[in-house]
């Protein structure tokens, strides 16, 4: 155990895990008061384990928008934990049933701090740490912010029915990196509160992932531009220290 607790991606992955978790506390005080049940709150912690479309998810269900249109936008911001896992298989390659316990906890902070190490066993370590310490952090305090949260009754008294929306950018608006992706962010923004008044609740949002799509299919824009990771993927190992390249996404 002591050999472990000196490992530097145990030591970052652990770090992270105190940040990142406490961050579940506002994700279940926002969740009951946006209509959701303290039960349908730790379902969407222990099953889809995404911070960026658990915050869609009650975003879109507290706006008064349809399921469908909740986990349209939720699926859509839990794409990249898709791309995240073909990389982490490749640089891992768990196998049995750390196979499926890696897919759950394949997120923004474990691929982060697993691919800033560049020791084998480092990126192991680091994936594991930051994954499982992660999960079990973020349920028990989203435990928390739903027993708090149900105290707070209607939602729209304390103006918490736009807080999940503000919670989300909060998360995402420091992490956008150069001009291109902030121009993107600002259109998608203007095309968003164009649909409010003509389309249902939830679609908007949708709406806002189509224009995204699209200037990204059309556009050039450079290698080093897109979203920051949750957190600077780094390590020291034998003296060295190494950099390791982006990660996108957005996360608990």
């Amino acid at each position: 155990m002591k050999e472990l607790l000196a490992s530097p991606a145990v030591r970052v992955g652990l770090s992270i895990s105190i940040a990142t978790g406490l961050y579940g506390i506002s994700f279940g005080a926002l969740s009951v008061t946006s209509g959701l049940d303290f039960w349908q709150t730790m379902a969407l912690s222990l099953l889809l384990f995404s911070g960026g479309s658990q915050f869609a998810f009650i975003g879109v269900v507290g706006g008064g928008g349809s399921g469908i249109a909740a986990m349209s936008a939720a699926t859509l911001l839990g794409m990249r934990n898709g791309i995240y896992g073909m990389q982490i298989n490749a640089l891992l390659r768990p196998e049995g049933w750390r196979k499926y316990v890696g897919a759950q906890v394949t997120i923004d902070e474990s691929t982060a701090t697993s691919t800033g190490q560049a020791d084998p066993d480092e990126q192991r370590r680091g994936f594991w740490a930051a994954g499982i310490g992660i999960y079990v952090l973020w349920n028990l305090f989203t435990a928390v912010g739903a027993l708090a949260g149900s105290g707070l009754g209607d939602p729209k008294q304390w103006g918490l029915d736009g807080a999940a929306v503000a919670a989300f950018l909060a998360l995402l608006w420091p992490r956008l990196k150069g001009c291109e992706p902030v121009a993107i962010a600002v259109v998608c923004a203007v095309a968003t509160v164009l649909a409010v008044p003509f389309v249902p609740a939830g679609v908007p949002i949708l709406v806002a992932a189509v224009v995204a799509a699209l200037i990204g299919w059309f556009s050039h824009g450079r290698s080093d531009e897109g979203l920051e990771p949750d957190v600077e993927p780094y390590q020291e190992h034998h003296g060295h220290r190494r950099h390791g390249g982006p990660v996108s996404g957005a996360d608990t």
